[in-house]
């Protein structure tokens, strides 16, 4: 873990506490740039960072880049904070607002590789060998329909429907109102079915139908 290395080399140097120190939340002191405080922060919080981010992206590897760089980013975003909402809530609204970054930046990335493909500089990437399983192919498939989905409603489907929380907390993350979740969570299933009406056999929808 790239984080975890920066930590234990001592590239994020720790402060000493300062006077009564010891009262304050475990963030404040990580925003003072306290090693002890921020790595107890890390160990906690990593695991859902990185799921949250995986589901977002739907790739292990991107996923790993931007759930570091959430870590990265923490100490300066922490000094923000206010208790406005949840420690864990924050830092995953700090997850989406790099998860956006990520995204522009990918986007970018693509359109400078297509270009050059065009003009002879670089060749296309290979595709990936066709998957002799068509529930492997099935699978694909969605998790391309929900990378698809605008960023906006794919994080409000993540965290309503697949970490199962409440559009009152969603909306705490996002920045939100409670209503405009419930409207992007209707809209990402409603696109979601219009897929899944293209994938699965005729008469069989109802078995892997995304609930309403």
């Amino acid at each position: 873990m790239i984080c975890h290395i920066l930590f234990e080399v001592g590239l994020f140097a720790p402060k000493p506490a300062a006077a009564g120190a010891g009262d304050d939340p475990l963030w404040a002191r990580a925003a003072r740039g306290e090693q002890a405080a921020f790595v107890l922060l890390y160990r906690e919080h990593f695991a859902s960072v990185h799921s949250f981010a995986q589901r977002l992206l739907g790739c292990s590897v991107t996923a790993d880049d931007l759930a570091h760089d959430v870590f990265l980013a923490l100490p300066r975003a922490l000094g923000r904070f206010r208790g406005q909402c949840s420690l864990s809530s924050y830092i995953l609204s700090v997850t989406v607002r790099r998860a956006r970054q990520h995204l522009r930046a990918a986007k970018r990335r693509r359109r400078l590789e297509a270009r050059a493909a065009e003009a002879g500089e670089i060749a296309p990437s290979p595709r990936a060998p066709d998957v002799d399983t068509d529930r492997r192919e099935l699978a694909a498939r969605l998790t391309r329909a929900l990378d698809a989905l605008p960023l906006a409603q794919r994080a409000a489907f993540v965290l309503c429907e697949v970490e199962e929380r409440s559009s009152a907390e969603a909306a705490e993350i996002l920045g939100e109102k409670a209503g405009t979740v419930r409207a992007r969570v209707f809209k990402a299933k409603r696109r979601l079915r219009e897929t899944l009406s293209e994938l699965v056999p005729e008469g069989a929808a109802s078995a892997v139908e995304v609930e309403s």
